[in-house]
């Protein structure tokens, strides 16, 4: 195979990673409402609607500023001119950033019901189809890996077999999908747990391959941009997770007795 890889329709050559790009939004919203269809849903229909705008709002920034960060040196000379601001984004920063952009728009309506566990199998179809085209547009995708004498390492258009990055996260994410859908076959997850477990096995994943990614950690910072966001949205995770522990071994003191 040869990278990048091109789809010609005669004299048309079609961009594979924007198209794999709208298959995996599309697939992935196809998927969530056959989801949502079978499932009661606590979360009414306006309120569903309005989280949807807060996570899109989310994650459009979030993914846009965590882009930029990996590479601080670049922001006062762009490469390209000033589209570079609007074009570079990273999948770490659009999770994060919707993230927050949930739970601020649930906030604001009064939303106190998990709203990410039904997207979590879409958003793995969505990201593994996202990743082929990744994949498929080698080098030009910047998320390829550092070479690697390997059996599978793959030359993408350069000479160098490299690490391919791209198809251990499509691995790793069927992998966390099929873990989280055998574990609720044998209990119920708490409410809002299947996301958490989800972003925390995605967080963790992309803290560790970040190491084999030719990104280089700016000077003093030790880590990249995207590791530290995934360092911090562990550490949320984790707060999150003792809180709930903690909560559960408070003892429930009874009711005191009134009189009438």
């Amino acid at each position: 195979m040869t990278y990048p890889v091109q789809l010609a329709l005669g004299p048309l050559v079609l961009p594979v990673h924007l198209l794999f790009e709208v298959l995996a939004y599309s697939l992935g919203y196809r998927f969530y409402q056959r989801l949502r269809a079978r499932t009661h849903d606590l979360i009414s229909d306006d309120h569903r609607l309005w989280i949807f705008v807060g996570c899109a709002a989310g994650a459009l920034l979030g993914s846009r500023v965590l882009g930029l960060l990996e590479h601080p040196e670049l922001l006062w000379h762009p490469p390209g001119g000033w589209l570079y601001y609007f074009t570079n984004k990273t999948i770490v920063g659009g999770l994060l950033g919707g993230l927050i952009g949930v739970e601020l728009t649930k906030k604001h309506l009064g939303v106190t019901s998990s709203s990410g566990d039904l997207m979590v199998f879409p958003i793995i179809v969505g990201m593994s189809l996202g990743r082929v085209g990744c994949h498929l547009a080698g080098l030009t995708d910047g998320t390829f890996g550092t070479p690697a004498a390997l059996p599978w390492g793959i030359n993408f258009g350069d000479g160098i077999p490299r690490h391919p990055t791209n198809l251990y996260e499509i691995g790793w994410l069927l992998l966390l999908g099929a873990g989280l859908w055998l574990l609720e076959r044998r209990r119920p997850l708490p409410d809002g747990w299947r996301f958490r477990f989800f972003m925390v096995g995605y967080l963790l994943f992309r803290l560790l391959v970040e190491f084999i990614k030719p990104t280089p950690a700016p000077s003093g910072w030790g880590l990249t941009a995207i590791q530290w966001a995934c360092v911090a949205g562990l550490g949320y995770y984790g707060w999150l997770f003792g809180r709930d522990v903690g909560l559960s071994k408070k003892p429930h003191l009874p009711e005191p007795e009134t009189y009438s």
